[in-house]
């Protein structure tokens, strides 16, 4: 069963009217990579919700102050590093992703190209150029249409899929989800508070279908 607009805002609540223009991108993308039944949708909500800032963020944020590039990533910044480029996200980006997820070196700017995007971020040129392939896009030349809600949808619901979480959502095994998407537990207390939420509204919805 579809998800309504209704439903989507009492789930995540911060989307706001944003709500309205991503449902029915949602129902699609959720509709071709089998995200469907409760286990699977609340889970997916549920994590996107978060990653996404409540769907208001499609694009990753490398606004970082020194302080808080020393502390992400202390393998690549030291002070003097960290003070140079803090407050200028192409730059960090660059040095971020350089050599890496299939990017070049800093200086072709791959880092800021292919950054984080979507609603789960698609990161890194190998990212990019798989997601692309599967969704019939040109992702390479066009990273920015990972900003279009269809898009952010899509690519979202096929790196679920395709990174096994239908499964891992059909055990419960909500944990294993975060740590697949996340790399560790970023974030996990928002994450299960909005699958608790997802599965209670998703729940009722369910009920009240069958009575």
């Amino acid at each position: 069963m579809p998800i309504t607009q209704q439903q989507l805002l009492q789930i995540l609540p911060n989307a706001g009217p944003v709500a309205g223009v991503f449902v029915s991108a949602l129902n699609d993308a959720m509709d071709r990579f089998k995200i469907t039944g409760l286990l699977r949708v609340a889970a997916f909500l549920a994590q996107i919700g978060h990653e996404s800032g409540q769907l208001r963020a499609l694009v990753e944020n490398l606004n970082y102050s020194a302080d808080g590039l020393i502390r992400t990533w202390p393998k690549r910044f030291n002070l003097a590093t960290a003070t140079s480029v803090a407050r200028k996200p192409e730059q960090i980006a660059n040095i971020v992703y350089a050599s890496r997820l299939g990017n070049g070196p800093a200086v072709t700017g791959d880092g800021w190209r292919y950054r984080g995007r979507g609603l789960i971020q698609v990161t890194g040129w190998v990212n990019y150029q798989a997601c692309g392939s599967a969704l019939g896009l040109d992702l390479l030349t066009k990273p920015e249409l990972l900003e279009q809600p269809a898009y952010a949808a899509l690519s979202a619901a096929w790196f679920w899929s395709s990174n096994g979480l239908n499964e891992l959502a059909d055990a419960g095994q909500f944990e294993a989800i975060t740590r697949r998407i996340n790399g560790g537990l970023n974030g996990q207390a928002d994450r299960l508070k909005l699958w608790t939420k997802a599965t209670a509204v998703l729940s009722a919805e369910t009920y009240a279908a069958i009575l």
